[in-house]
């Protein structure tokens, strides 16, 4: 294993580049940090790049060496490097003594669409990397084909968004779309219900069928779903909501719809059979 022990080295400053979003969508590149997602990327063959280890934490983890070992046997790139220049290359306040980055994954519309009967969920600017992330991976969770994310989402491979959705990025089809029209057009392509949440719904989600084919959007944070796609939806859905609250977050929302798909799929039917 290699040794770097500048904080100038090209490798340490690509490393401080990729925590900005410019450097990775330029770059095609993301970071992950710590030794689970790390398994997690070799488990799933993942794209990965270099790899960097804190020289002290690797002398005293089993783990962290069992992890170099398998990045050796692959013939990838590793290198140890002491504690102050790995702190300063990491985007975490506390950094778990590995990090590496990944080339982000090239889905396609064919990888997207190819599940039969596949559900999507179609995200409209949704900016808090937390939901994003919790929203993938809810989806990853309950076996949906993939997702859509409209222009104007947050970055799925800024740092917190990576580490909350806990390897999702590396297996769940993730389709990025420029507008409601282009996100439209591929839905109905594929023959897909579209249901769009809405307060101003009385139709309650578990009155829908939800089992297959559905394509379930969920709105920015603040605004909702864009008049484009509540005008293109099949069916406005609503979550019943009783106690003082406007709305719930984002990602609650989506799990309870998500996972109410997983619930008429294992019964066999919704509440309006």
């Amino acid at each position: 294993m290699k040794e770097i022990r500048a904080n100038d080295n090209p490798v340490i400053r690509q490393f401080r580049e990729l925590s900005l979003k410019k450097h990775r969508d330029r770059q095609g590149r993301y970071i992950i940090e710590g030794p689970n997602l790390l398994a997690e990327a070799l488990r799933c063959e993942a794209a990965l790049g270099q790899a960097l280890f804190d020289a002290q934490a690797l002398a005293k983890s089993k783990e962290l060496q069992a992890l170099a070992h398998r990045i050796e046997t692959a013939k990838l790139f590793a290198a140890t490097v002491p504690p102050q220049v790995f702190a300063k290359a990491a985007c975490t306040d506390t950094p778990q003594g590995v990090m590496a980055w990944v080339q982000k994954a090239q889905w396609s519309e064919a990888q997207l669409f190819s599940q039969e009967g596949g559900n999507i969920v179609v995200l409209d600017r949704i900016q808090d990397p937390g939901n994003l992330a919790t929203i993938l991976r809810t989806a990853d969770s309950a076996g949906f084909a993939g997702a859509l994310l409209l222009k104007g989402c947050g970055d799925i491979y800024g740092p917190k968004a990576v580490r909350a959705a806990a390897g999702t990025l590396f297996r769940l089809p993730v389709l990025l779309c420029e507008g409601p029209e282009q996100a439209l057009g591929l839905l109905r392509r594929y023959r897909k219900r579209i249901f769009a949440t809405a307060l101003d719904s009385s139709l309650f989600y578990f009155r829908c069928d939800l089992r297959r084919d559905a394509a379930i959007i969920i709105g920015n944070e603040g605004n909702g779903i864009c008049e484009e796609l509540l005008a293109g939806a099949d069916q406005k859905i609503t979550i019943p909501m009783k106690g003082k609250t406007e709305s719930l977050n984002a990602g609650v929302a989506a799990g309870i719809l998500i996972y109410e798909s997983l619930r008429q799929n294992d019964t066999g039917q919704n509440t309006e059979e």
